[in-house]
């Protein structure tokens, strides 16, 4: 039984596959299996993870029998997986060698239910990553959540197998944020979950994925407050301006209608200004970039804020 099972949900992945699997083989923690859960793809995906497996049998090409990601990974995870940790990865990411490694080193520590680390985002290789994501030097807490998420993404998450169980999985009806509302159900019942402060996952960007929705991501958040709230938690004025920042934020990247940054920058410094305006190479910075965005012709916007 290997100690790690990886969950890797997939849907017309043949542009990052090859990286993806490649960041597998490449880790210095050796004892893992891959569960390679295929979404109905109609590219060249499926093919590609079978020529993988058969030359790696840790590789397990599998059929996703509902529709999702949230549906894959619920089915790899009770179903298929075998290892004590289940680590997430997605199929467009890539992970650092040592990931693993020290994954390992701190679950067997004994004391947390899971753990995560930092994140680089890039835009087409690894190489050009400009920013990373910070790690709270204390475990998890639904406030930090419900103000910017640190884990950013399912690839950076691995859990004991038996919390997973009991979590119940990822609700399957959501779109978005569907891994914010599953960490604030692990954190809010009491499960430890601590970050390691190495890089662990490069994140591959990608405006025209599902993240670029910034509607949907907040209808999946209100959802996420759902849960937080029967949980006995409620965002403050500090989480709402630092999730306002990150929206608008996001509004630059994608391109969107220049007045929305400038709307949720607002909304945020209404909210709290120290903790939407600080730190202030993310703060400050968004701050004034959404207040020269709608000044700005639109071709230079989208070299400025890709």
């Amino acid at each position: 039984m290997p100690y790690f099972s990886i969950v890797l949900p997939c849907f017309n992945s043949q542009a990052t596959i090859q990286a993806t699997l490649d960041g597998l083989s490449a880790q210095s923690f050796v004892d893992w299996e891959a569960i390679c859960i295929d979404d109905g793809s109609d590219d060249q995906t499926r093919s590609m993870i079978y020529v993988r497996a058969a030359q790696d049998p840790r590789i397990i090409p599998v059929s996703n029998p509902g529709k999702g990601p949230s549906a894959a990974r619920n089915y790899a995870a009770t179903e298929i997986a075998s290892g004590e940790v289940i680590a997430f990865c997605d199929a467009d990411d890539i992970w650092c060698p040592q990931k693993l490694g020290e994954m390992h080193r701190e679950m067997t520590r004994g004391d947390i239910d899971g753990a995560f680390g930092q994140v680089a985002f890039f835009n087409k290789t690894p190489g050009d990553c400009r920013v990373r994501s910070s790690v709270p030097q204390h475990d998890l807490t639904v406030a930090v959540l419900l103000g910017e998420n640190p884990v950013c993404t399912m690839s950076n998450l691995a859990i004991r197998r038996r919390t997973f169980l009991l979590s119940g999985g990822f609700d399957e009806t959501l779109v978005h944020n569907e891994d914010l509302e599953f960490l604030i159900r692990l954190v809010g019942h009491g499960s430890r979950i601590r970050g390691i402060d190495s890089l662990h996952v490069w994140y591959r960007t990608n405006t025209d994925g599902l993240s670029s929705d910034l509607k949907a991501m907040r209808d999946g958040r209100n959802s996420a407050l759902k849960t937080a709230r029967v949980l006995g938690y409620g965002p403050n004025r500090r989480s709402e301006a630092i999730y306002l920042r990150y929206l608008a934020h996001r509004a630059l990247r994608l391109d969107e209608n220049p007045l929305a940054a400038l709307r949720f920058t607002f909304a945020g410094i209404w909210q709290s200004p120290p903790s939407f305006l600080f730190p202030v190479h993310r703060g400050v910075l968004t701050a004034f970039a959404s207040c020269m965005a709608p000044l700005i012709p639109r071709a230079i916007r989208r070299k400025l804020f890709a």
